[in-house]
C-alpha cells in the first residue's frame, strides 16, 4: 500500500466509521463512510487514493487529488503560517511546503509548480518547489520526434521551460511557438532535439512530414468557421498567419500545398477558398 498514490484494495470489514480496506500484504486502511459507494460489500475491490488526514491517520478516499507522489503540478497557496505554505490539492487536508523547500518564500493566493515527495522518516507527504534536483539530464527516456506530455514551468526571454514526461527539462522557443503559454499549462509537445549536455529542445508542432496532415486539417477547420475563405496566401505576413492559425508560415505553405494537391482548396490572389464536396 503506497501513500500518495492510487491503490486497488479489497473491502475487509465494516465499522461505525467506515470500511477497512486491505492490500495483498494484509495492510489495512480506513475508508470513511462519506466515501463508500452504493452496494459496497465485503470482498469488493475499489481504487482509492491513500494519504494521511489532519489527525495524521492513514485514510483512503475516492476524491481525486490534483497531484500524486513523485509528480509535478501547478498548485495554489491557500495559507502561509509559521511552519510553511499550504497548497490546495483537492484533498481535505492541505499539502504543506516547508520553508526549506521554498527557493523563494511563497505567497498566499499565488500558484507554483511543485513536486510531491514522501518523507520516509516521518511517513508524511509534502511538496517541494526545489524541483531541479528531481529533473533528469542523464539517461534521457525520450527520443527525438516523440510526442510527450509537458507542464509549462517558467517563461524566459527566449522561450518557455517545460517539464516533460514528469522527468526532464525542455525548452519551447518563442520564435517557434506562436502562442502565449502560462506556468502550469499542460500541453502535448514533440521532442525536436536532444543535446549532448542533456538539454532538450521542444516543438509545439509535430515534426517532419507528420505535421502536414494535422495542420492541413486545422486549416480546413478554420475555413469552415470563416465561410470557406481565409485572406491568407504565400505572400502573407507570418504574423497574420500565426494570428489566424497559430502556425509558422513554412508550416502553412506545406499544409496548403497538401490541400491543393488533394483538390480541397483553391489558391486565389487574395486568399484560399475551400472546395465543397
Amino acid at each position: 500500500m503506497q501513500i500518495g498514490e492510487y491503490n486497488e484494495l479489497e473491502a475487509l470489514r465494516q465499522t461505525d466509521n467506515g470500511w477497512y480496506l486491505i492490500d495483498e500484504e494484509k495492510n489495512e486502511v480506513l475508508m470513511p463512510n462519506k466515501y463508500i459507494p452504493e452496494n459496497f460489500s465485503e470482498g469488493a475491490t475499489i481504487r482509492v487514493f491513500v494519504y494521511k488526514d489532519s489527525e495524521d491517520r492513514l485514510v483512503a478516499t475516492t476524491d481525486t487529488p490534483l497531484i500524486t507522489l513523485n509528480e509535478f503540478a501547478y498548485l495554489q497557496v491557500k495559507q502561509v503560517n509559521n511552519i510553511g505554505a499550504f497548497l490546495e490539492w483537492g484533498m481535505e487536508k492541505d499539502l504543506m511546503v516547508p520553508f526549506r523547500e521554498q527557493p523563494n518564500k511563497m505567497q498566499e493566493g499565488k500558484s507554483y509548480v511543485v513536486r510531491m515527495v514522501h518523507d520516509i522518516a516521518t511517513d508524511r507527504l509534502f511538496a517541494t518547489a526545489r524541483i531541479n534536483k528531481y529533473l533528469i539530464s542523464e539517461h534521457i527516456t525520450v527520443s527525438e520526434k516523440d510526442e510527450v506530455d509537458a507542464i509549462i514551468l517558467d517563461e524566459t526571454d527566449i522561450g518557455y521551460k517545460a517539464i516533460i514526461e514528469n522527468a526532464h527539462l525542455g525548452l519551447l522557443y518563442k520564435s517557434e511557438t506562436f502562442r502565449h503559454l502560462e506556468p502550469g499549462d499542460r500541453i502535448k509537445v514533440w521532442v525536436k532535439k536532444i543535446r549532448e549536455d542533456g538539454k532538450i529542445d521542444l516543438s509545439i508542432e509535430p515534426l517532419g512530414y507528420e505535421k502536414i496532415e494535422p495542420n492541413a486539417q486545422k486549416i480546413l477547420n478554420v475555413l469552415e468557421e470563416n465561410n470557406g475563405f481565409l485572406p491568407l496566401h504565400d505572400n502573407s505576413n507570418p504574423l497574420e498567419i500565426s494570428g489566424f492559425l497559430e502556425m509558422s508560415k513554412k508550416t502553412f505553405k506545406k499544409a496548403i500545398g497538401n490541400l491543393y494537391k488533394q483538390k480541397l482548396i483553391l489558391l486565389e490572389d487574395n486568399g484560399i477558398k475551400q472546395i465543397k464536396k
